[in-house]
């Protein structure tokens, strides 16, 4: 014999609960009973608020006098969740979970399990759902009565997919709380006036209003809007088209995609005619700061002034500053990497950004003193790509470490260093004018006259851009052994 179970089926776990007790009872197979959903006319928006129910009242425990089952706390969170899904066959796969419960305890575990799947599945759509409501919700301001005083009144209207009303609810109340609001949609509403949270059941009509905010949303919208970061499929998943209609800064979106190209290439052409803001920034800072006294002829001090007014490549164009080596002048060994990076570049220091903490912590480890070690770049000044507001690296080609080896080679007659270690396949062009393969020469001392010694190791950068965990650490592993051997040999 069929049992026919009608139910409101708009989110409230308690009425499904209740009839799922009395079949428990009863000891009806889930085959047994026939779960429908009432056809009552849809009420309309602006009903009687005496018939809200309050949303703060805690569910009851899942226990009968008639018949007692224990589910786990599990369950009833995945059930809280699927009583608020659209689909009418959610009813039937909670009474299947909770029969198969007592002879299965740990069902739920069993992720394969089709009918955990797609109960997950439907967990899953109400968490998606009350996200896209908390982040799509507009509302707007309804004007106080003729003389009236007291707070400020909101409506929304939203559409969302399931019944999650009465559970996104709370989340206004504590976001919104020092404002009158009601959220109208057309699978209930909820409101709050400063003192109690209500939700309704039943349908909305959507209303017809607007105020100011709507242009500011427009206004927002196409302020923040970068095209050069458009990824079309990616916002149709985090904004999806059946939003749109209701909010007001969507109708910006088609023509904002149509001329994010224009606008793209517009943007790279002032990017490549003008530095960013903050290079106009210290220049003028470093135009204020106070001429030094004039260095001694032939000094390392000397040479550093004259590498700030370098202008032997147009990479000085664009760059904030020269970034020249530091150092005792007598170091036994220098330290020549490819180029400043970013922070270098701000901060007119080599090694001070996320390849120079790296540099710094094998240094730790190997028993040596920065500030024993002169440390420099075979290029003096920052190569990139601007990206929005990043700048990008870009290695400096062969006739722009050409040009700066002026300024190594001069670095290196006047420290004379016992051994000069090159890190990365630039540094060792700059140094030896050779292409060779880095694997080739790395690891070893190489004698490059009676009183210098060339040590090759990898960039610590090189390892910052490996994308697999095990083989940077293997690298860095490496890296770490030829700091060592480089202590080992300047004693």
């Amino acid at each position: 014999m069929m049992e026919t179970c009608f139910l409101e089926g708009r989110g409230d776990l308690s009425e499904w609960r209740d009839a799922a007790r009395r079949f428990l009872a009863a000891g009806l197979e889930p085959k047994a009973i026939d779960w429908r959903l009432r056809n009552e006319e849809q009420g309309l928006f602006g009903g009687d608020l005496g018939l809200l129910r309050n949303s703060d009242a805690p569910p009851l425990p899942f226990t009968t006098t008639t018949t007692q089952m224990s589910v786990p706390p599990a369950f009833l969170r995945l059930a809280d969740a699927v009583v608020c899904h659209s689909d009418p066959g959610r009813f039937a796969l909670l009474y299947r979970l909770l029969v198969r419960l007592k002879a299965e305890r740990h069902l739920l575990d069993v992720k394969t399990d089709a009918d955990v799947a797609l109960a997950h599945r439907m967990q899953k759509s109400i968490d998606r759902d009350y996200h896209k409501m908390t982040a799509f919700v507009r509302f707007k301001e309804i004007p106080l009565p003729a003389g009236g005083a007291g707070r400020r009144r909101f409506l929304a209207w939203f559409e969302p997919d399931h019944f999650v009303v009465a559970r996104v609810a709370p989340f206004f109340k504590r976001r919104f709380n020092d404002m009158d609001w009601i959220i109208a949609t057309p699978r209930g509403s909820a409101s709050w006036d400063g003192q109690t949270l209500r939700t309704s059941t039943e349908p909305a009509q959507k209303p017809d209003i607007s105020d100011e905010t709507d242009e500011l949303w427009r206004t927002y919208y196409a302020s923040i809007f970068n095209p050069a970061r458009l990824k079309v499929k990616m916002m149709m998943t985090e904004m999806p088209k059946k939003y749109w209609k209701n909010l007001p800064e969507a109708e910006l979106i088609p023509s904002l995609i149509v001329s994010a190209e224009t606008k793209l290439i517009e943007m790279g052409r002032r990017q490549a005619t003008e530095p960013l803001p903050f290079h106009h920034r210290l220049q003028e800072a470093a135009a204020r700061v106070p001429d030094a006294p004039i260095a001694e002829a032939g000094t390392i001090e000397a040479l550093r002034g004259e590498a700030r007014r370098c202008t032997r490549c147009d990479l000085y164009c664009r760059a904030t500053q020269t970034v020249f080596g530091e150092g005792p002048v007598d170091a036994k060994v220098m330290i020549v990497g490819e180029q400043p990076g970013d922070q270098e570049d701000l901060a007119g220091r080599p090694f001070v950004g996320p390849a120079g903490r790296v540099f710094d912590e094998a240094l730790s480890l190997a028993g040596l003193e920065r500030q024993e070690l002169y440390v420099t770049n075979a290029v003096k000044h920052f190569k990139y790509e601007p990206r929005g507001r990043r700048r990008i690296h870009q290695r400096p080609n062969a006739g722009e470490v050409e040009h700066c080896r002026w300024w190594l080679t001069r670095e290196i007659d006047l420290v004379k260093p016992k051994l000069v270690v090159a890190m990365g396949a630039t540094a060792l062009f700059s140094l030896t004018d050779r292409k060779d393969r880095l694997e080739d020469v790395r690891s070893r001392p190489i004698v490059m006259d009676a009183t210098q010694t060339l040590f090759v190791t990898a960039h610590p950068s090189y390892l910052l851009r490996m994308p697999d965990k095990v083989r940077r650490d293997e690298e860095l592993a490496r890296f770490r052994e030829d700091i060592s051997r480089i202590g080992r040999l300047a004693a």
